[in-house]
């Protein structure tokens, strides 16, 4: 069973998004599944490895389009977001050095972060993107 089940309530209606945020709900889950099923750290950390990467470019995205239609919460919204990836990178830096495994306290977070960032801080940019003419 998936941790996290894409939902409408999550659509931002901007295909381009909803498409990155549905990879990083697969990404998450795939963690979640090589938790559940004892694999190796190997296969957990490529996982990890390609999330961290995949939330930079997502991340990316977003401030590209947040600096194009000027949007007012930039500075804090960016803010947000590196102390997400300053999360992960510990977490990644700790797990390759043995001091943290993959548990449900690691998966919680990112669900919980993931969800209360799109639902929240990313709701409050997409209406601008969309009168901008962003779908």
């Amino acid at each position: 069973m998936a941790l996290i089940t894409w939902s409408d309530k999550y659509s931002l209606q901007i295909k381009e998004i909803d498409d990155q945020h549905k990879v990083l709900v697969g990404m998450i889950n795939e963690l979640h599944d090589a938790m559940k099923n004892a694999k190796s750290k190997e296969v957990s950390l490529d996982i990890i490895n390609k999330m961290a990467e995949y939330t930079k470019f997502h991340f990316t995205t977003e401030e590209k389009y947040m600096k194009r239609y000027a949007y007012p919460d930039y500075e804090e919204h960016k803010i947000e977001h590196e102390k997400f990836v300053e999360k992960v990178l510990a977490f990644k830096k700790d797990y390759e050095e043995g001091k943290a495994g993959v548990s449900y306290d690691i998966l919680n977070f990112l669900k919980d972060w993931l969800v209360g960032h799109i639902q929240g801080t990313d709701k409050k940019y997409a209406a601008l993107f969309i009168e901008k003419g962003l779908k």
